[in-house]
Order: C-alpha cells, then structure tokens, then sequence
C-alpha cells in the first residue's frame, strides 16, 4: 500500500519504454520518477533541490556499463544513506556479488516482473525493516531440478515432498499452496523433471506479472484482427504446451472471467481463441501456484469453486520456515556450500552462536529471505567462517533474545542440555542427530546409515522406535 506522502526515484535510464513501464508502476506505490539518461546528470542531480528529496535510486547497468559498479560506489559516496536498486540483464552472480560490495542495495535481473520490482521499492526505504540485509536479492544461483536438493526433515515438509513426487508420476493437475518463499517454483521444476513430460513443452506464466488487458490472449491466443492492435494471430500457452505442462504462479490473482474461461477449457480440454470459430482440443497438464488458500478465497467469492476442482487434484502445501525451524541448520550449510560455488565467493563456516541468531528469527519471506541473508553475509564475510556480527541487522531485531537469554533449542545443532542445565536423555539425543543427519544429507538414507556407522535396516528400525518420520 502507498504511504501517504510521495517519495521521489531516480531512474539513471536510457531506454524511453523501459522508463515509461518503471515510473508507471513505481506510481502505483506512490512514487514520482526522475528520469535521467546518462551517469554525469545522475551525479549532478545529486546536488540540486530534486536530488536531495530522492528516496532512492535505480540505475540501468547498461547505462554505464562496465563502469556501472564504479557509478554505484560514486553514488554512495555522495548519499551514503540512499538505496541504490541496480537493473541489468546479467544473470552472473559475480556481478551480482561486485555490485553488493560497491553498495548496491538490491539487484533485479530484467525482464523483472512488476511485484518484484515494487516489493524491492517497499523493503529499500521500509524504517521497520532491516535495510540491505533483508533485501530479497535476485541472485540467480542455478537450482537444481530434483527432490533431494530440497533440504528438509520437518514431518510438514517431508510429507510435502512424499505427496508432490508421487504425484510427478501422473499426468493429473496439481496446486502448491504456500507463503511466499516457501519453495514453490523450485518444487514445481523438480515435479516437471520427474514427471513423464518432462520432455515435452513446458511454460511458466506468473498471473502477476503479466498486464490484466493481454493476459487472456496470453493463455488462450488470439486471431488475426480479432481486436483492435491484434495484426497478427497469437498462439496462446494452453495451446503451445499441448501435450506438456503449463505453470500459472499466484493463480489467486486471475480475474474471475479468466477463471471462469479457464475452469471452463480444462473440464472440456478444449480452447478457443478470441476471434476463432472453431476451438482446439489439447492435452495440457497444468500446475499451480498460489501464496493464498484458495478454498478460503472460494468462501469469500474471490475464487470460482469450478476452477479450483478443475486444478486440485492433488493439492501439495508447502509450510512456513517458522514452522519448520529445526532444518535452519541444514539449510543453512546447503546454502552456504552452493554460495561458495559462485564465482568471487568461497564456501563458508557458521558459528553454533551465528545458527542460533538464525534459528531466533522468524522469516516472513520464509527459505528465499534466508538465502537472500546468507548471500549477502557471505559477501561482505572477510573470515572463514560467519558469526553473529555478520548479521547486524538480525540481532537488532531479535535483540536480548539473540544475546542467549531465550534459549533456542532448534536449528543449532544437537543439543546436549536442557533449559536446567541437566543433560538431555541419551534417546532424545539420538533422535537429532538421526535427525541432522537425513537434512545433512537430504534424505538419502544410504549415505546417513554410512554416516553413522550403521546398517540401513538398523537406521529404519530406530527411525520407528524413535517415531521419526521416514524421509527417504
């Protein structure tokens, strides 16, 4: 929701249509553009009236180009306090780690859809928030495609996997219900690589970041002359994925005409164009997303009843990071070892004190915001391993909490002692380590029974007495 006073961004931008798409939707969240076309006006601006009313700042890497790290630092400089957001088509994340390190606050990989871009307005100049440290950064690490580079062993989670991996097998629709930076998208591509078409066509639409205007032409395609711009006939993503699977990420934000149109293709498996005649039989395997519960959107009549049986065969939800606490830990270390892959970076250690502050936070942008976190520690980290002085900005939220006078019990380990100071039964004990064990090595129960010393048959018999959910 805009603020109720308008704040001012400096766009440093060349490309009139590019600037003209970012000034309207900085609009929407109550923002006035300055547009300036090259790195000396942006400097310049600096010192004038309008330049000390920014609030923050984006600058186009192809603006400067080489030089567009140099501009950033030349930048921050002069307004040490101003967020700087740097744009850039580059997927490398040495880019990535150059501009954090001359201070660039976020950095968004373009085409960048429209709520990426404002939600990284809103946590650049948000007082509550942390600044920088917080900031959902767009690194474009690789993802891996399968089931065990999901990191877990928390029963919810588990189930999750159980439950999507079967349902990879089959050809039937499936919705991933889960809260923003659940893991989401990383589940739907795993599902994708283990499923039978995993050759076939596939395509991922975010509902969000498409225009309302073309998104029904988008999905359903569109004839020659069918409305006024329409020159030449479109071939919508239900038709091109005939035979594969099509993606719709936030499905809860569909108007619900599209519902009702899109209920309407998948009961039918047929789709007409707007302007066809005739309509199109396809085979399209459809996977959805949504950050919202759609059963309570269909009760309070945001959501079509049709359209949700049509595409919940099997429905999958993935939990909350807060209530999956005890794999920080793992996760973690998994983190920390794919940031060491990256170039300009190094695999890191974390301290047992450094894991505790992490486990104390309560991650509202869930796995994706502890990424973010762990990303930017790293770059800034000069030691061979991260601490709690790496993450200023959590302990400043967590405060006495983070000094030890909450005790964390999960997320840091095994531990050995009760809050008393006695120590813990010896089967407790067992159990976490059994525990960390199967997240350190992401469920494969093989390499966790080596691990321990054990047979594979004496690890599942004690996963049973123990009454630790079978993660294999």
């Amino acid at each position: 929701m805009a603020e109720p006073e308008q704040r001012m961004l400096m766009l440093i931008d060349d490309e009139p249509a590019q600037s003209r798409l970012i000034s309207a939707l900085a609009a929407r969240e109550g923002w006035r553009t300055l547009v300036v076309e090259d790195s000396e006006k942006a400097i310049a601006t600096l010192g004038t009236r309008q330049g000390m009313q920014l609030s923050a700042i984006i600058l186009d890497q192809w603006v400067p180009g080489d030089q567009a790290c140099e501009l950033i630092s030349e930048l921050k400089a002069r307004r040490p306090a101003l967020p700087v957001l740097m744009l850039t088509a580059s997927t490398s994340p040495l880019l990535a780690v150059e501009a954090m390190r001359a201070g660039a606050t976020d950095y968004l990989v373009k085409p960048v859809a429209p709520e990426r871009l404002m939600q990284a307005l809103r946590n650049a100049t948000t007082r509550e928030a942390p600044r920088d440290e917080l900031t959902p950064l767009t690194e474009k690490m690789g993802s891996d495609l399968d089931f065990d580079a999901m990191v877990g062993t928390a029963p919810p989670f588990r189930d999750a996997l159980a439950k999507a991996a079967k349902a990879a097998r089959g050809h039937g629709n499936v919705l991933i219900e889960g809260e923003s930076g659940t893991g989401k998208e990383m589940l739907v591509r795993a599902m994708y690589a283990a499923s039978p078409r995993a050759k076939a066509p596939f395509r991922m639409i975010n509902i969000g970041g498409v225009p309302a205007s073309s998104l029904e032409s988008v999905l359903f395609g569109h004839e020659k002359g069918a409305f006024a711009g329409a020159f030449e006939r479109q071939v919508g993503a239900l038709q091109n994925c005939d035979g594969g699977t099509l993606v719709l990420d936030e499905v809860d934000r569909l108007s619900l005409d599209l519902q009702d149109r899109l209920a309407e293709a998948m009961q039918t498996g047929q789709v007409r164009p707007i302007g066809a005649k005739h309509s199109f039989k396809v085979d399209v395997r459809v996977i959805c997303a949504s950050n919202l519960p759609l059963a309570d959107m269909v009760t309070g009549g945001l959501f079509r009843q049709e359209l949700l049986e049509a595409i919940s065969r099997t429905t999958i939800t993935l939990p909350p990071l807060r209530d999956r606490n005890g794999d920080i830990a793992a996760l973690t270390r998994h983190f920390l070892a794919r940031i060491g892959e990256q170039p300009g970076l190094r695999e890191l250690g974390i301290t047992d004190a450094a894991l505790k502050l992490l486990a104390a936070f309560d991650w509202p942008g869930n796995v994706r915001q502890l990424q973010a976190v762990l990303f930017r520690a790293a770059v800034f980290c000069d030691g061979d391993a991260l601490t709690a002085q790496d993450f200023p900005q959590l302990s400043e939220i967590i405060g006495e909490m983070a000094e030890g006078s909450k005790p964390v019990t999960e997320g840091a380990g095994v531990m050995l002692y009760t809050d008393d100071g006695n120590l813990r039964p010896l089967e407790d004990i067992e159990a976490d380590v059994i525990r960390l064990a199967i997240g350190h090595y992401r469920g494969r129960m093989t390499e966790v029974a080596r691990r321990l010393g054990i047979g594979r048959s004496t690890l599942y018999r004690k996963l049973s007495d123990l009454g630790i959910d079978n993660a294999a």
